[in-house]
């Protein structure tokens, strides 16, 4: 399935315990439209103690987050935004660009 959020970009989330930060994408997961947001939608992991004398303890992880649940943050006008596609001319070829609806700047 084609997503219009890619890994690196700046997004804002729209939806639940952290709406309205901010976070990079750091893994996309296309098939289940499903992305992973750089210290945001935090979950709590509890690891065991493995050896004798060691504590167990809470390590917080980044959990996947629907890309229904967040917008991406155009670079130009610095606004959650939605996103549109424009072919644009380059070398003879016509490639198809990413476009902010607001300000029509490519991504």
């Amino acid at each position: 399935m084609h997503m219009k959020i890619k890994k690196g970009d700046t997004v804002k989330i729209i939806t639940g315990k952290d709406k309205g930060k901010t976070g990079t994408v750091v893994r996309a997961y296309p098939q289940e439209s499903r992305i992973v947001i750089e210290g945001l939608n935090l979950v709590v992991k509890h690891v065991k103690a493995r050896k004798q004398g060691e504590k167990g303890q809470k390590l917080y992880i980044p959990a996947r987050l629907g890309i229904s649940k967040v917008m991406l943050v155009c670079k130009g006008c610095s606004k959650a935004t939605r996103v549109g596609y424009r072919l644009i001319d380059t070398d003879g070829k016509k490639t198809k660009m990413r476009v902010c609806k607001k300000c029509t700047q490519t991504i």
